[in-house]
């Protein structure tokens, strides 16, 4: 079987623009390949979330939205790997880990189910074999104090959300190959 297809396009290259703030990592570099400890434990990895911070978003934002996405699944729409919505204007960082089934997130933030699943971070695992997958790590600054959504919303209706809340976004993105 062979997954040869086209190079998916960036996702935000297909949204309308939004300014930009910072987005910073300890555990990511931009560009640069993963460590396995945020790759999924079906590939060996930790299935940890990295740890994450932000600045110089716009001083109107009410809240914010953590997503990672992944435009080279070969399954025509992607794959969410994370999803983490209604994170107060107070809160500019999530400590590794953030993303766990079991907590993390700040009081009144809450995760919605990724394309694995859980309600939690689901760690990189492209098929063994593929090409590198880019994953693209986002913090959305929105003008709203919560998005109308609940948990178990497809995290495309986040986007869609998003489509009409998002005031500035930040991205990091970084790549994973399973030989």
């Amino acid at each position: 079987m062979s997954l040869e297809r086209p190079l998916a396009p960036d996702p935000y290259d297909l949204l309308p623009p939004q300014p930009a703030f910072t987005l910073k990592s300890e555990d990511l570099q931009d560009g640069k390949p993963l460590e396995d400890t945020f790759a999924h434990d079906s590939v060996g990895g930790g299935n940890v979330s990295p740890q994450l911070s932000w600045s110089g978003f716009p001083a109107e934002t009410k809240s914010f939205v953590v997503t990672c996405f992944d435009p080279d699944a070969p399954t025509g729409s992607g794959f969410w790997h994370w999803v983490a919505v209604n994170l107060p204007p107070t809160v500019t960082e999530l400590a590794r880990g953030a993303g766990s089934a079991e907590g993390g997130l700040p009081e009144g933030a809450f995760h919605i189910r990724n394309d694995y699943g859980t309600l939690s971070y689901g760690g990189a695992a492209p098929p063994a074999g593929d090409r590198e997958h880019r994953y693209v790590f986002a913090v959305h600054a929105v003008d709203v104090d919560v998005l109308d959504v609940t948990w178990d919303v497809s995290p495309a209706v986040v986007g869609f959300n998003l489509a009409f809340h998002t005031l500035a976004r930040a991205t990091l993105r970084s790549t994973y190959r399973v030989s």
